[in-house]
């Protein structure tokens, strides 16, 4: 499949609706996303980010629409399928996932195990060829000199580097991060985003991480979809668009939630900055 533009798409979505029970967590969304392309999904708590992530690699199926990855019609794959799509689709969470007692080179050489047979215990029980690419992995990410260093003795931003030294170990072509950023500090934040950034550009490998901070996304996305209520709402390059266009993501979202709180009241929140005019870039 290929995009507009003729680049290879990675991901198409269409019409893609997902319930739990009574609460629509994704509202008949499309979307295309070309090889490559580092796409930040913005939006509120609760507005769909995670569960947008989650169908693009068979961990949610939706209620109902078209989800196909590489090649791959998520909707309708059996779990062999899936599996292997997997090894092809690397995931960043929040909260890193590391094994805290386990060295750093053996948190990474854990990204290998789908490419090899057997359980593995300590790092000389991988192959030589393993250790090499998982320390220059470490290398890429600016920690080859803690390779083998606990990894819970690790600042967190050192610690998500480490999350993505591993998931490039699994040697992905899709990329995913879910809130990669958000329980670190800025100047981690800003690190962690350029190295993803970096990343995209010299695998060509396509990036889609779900953000809270617009200034990041506006500073290192290609491209911002905006999501309220599981529906999409802004899609955009970033460089043709400005913070107080992508702020109005979150300040309708929250005039919304704020107006259902208190209008039998009869008082809707004033909200600062509203109707500011916009600064560009």
């Amino acid at each position: 499949m290929t995009s507009e533009a003729g680049a290879a798409t990675a991901v198409h979505l269409a019409g893609v609706v997902k319930r739990f029970g009574s609460t629509t967590a994704l509202d008949e969304v499309n979307l295309d996303v070309p090889t490559g392309q580092m796409l930040a999904v913005l939006g509120l708590s609760g507005s769909g980010k995670s569960t947008l992530l989650r169908t693009l690699n068979g961990l949610v199926r939706p209620t109902s629409g078209l989800v196909e990855v590489l090649g791959v019609d998520v909707t309708r794959a059996r779990a062999r399928q899936l599996r292997a799509l997997r090894l092809q689709v690397g995931f960043i969470f929040q909260q890193f996932g590391l094994v805290g007692r386990l060295s750093v080179m053996e948190n990474v050489l854990a990204g290998a195990l789908g490419r090899i047979q057997g359980p593995r215990y300590g790092v000389l029980s991988y192959p030589r060829r393993l250790r090499v690419e998982a320390l220059g992995h470490l290398e890429r990410v600016g920690l080859e000199a803690r390779a083998f260093q606990r990894a819970d003795t690790l600042s967190g931003g050192q610690q998500q580097r480490v999350a993505i030294a591993r998931t490039l170990m699994q040697q992905p072509v899709l990329m995913l991060a879910d809130e990669p950023v958000a329980s670190l500090d800025p100047e981690s934040s800003a690190t962690v985003m350029e190295l993803l950034l970096r990343i995209s550009r010299e695998d060509h490998l396509t990036v889609i991480a779900s953000l809270h901070q617009v200034e990041l996304a506006l500073g290192w996305a290609d491209r911002m979809v905006g999501l309220r209520d599981g529906s999409v709402v802004l899609d955009a390059r970033a460089a043709e668009i400005d913070h107080a266009a992508v702020m109005e993501i979150y300040r309708r979202g929250l005039a919304e939630e704020a107006i259902a709180v208190t209008g039998a009241a009869g008082r809707a929140p004033a909200f600062a900055g509203q109707g500011a005019g916009r600064a560009r870039r």
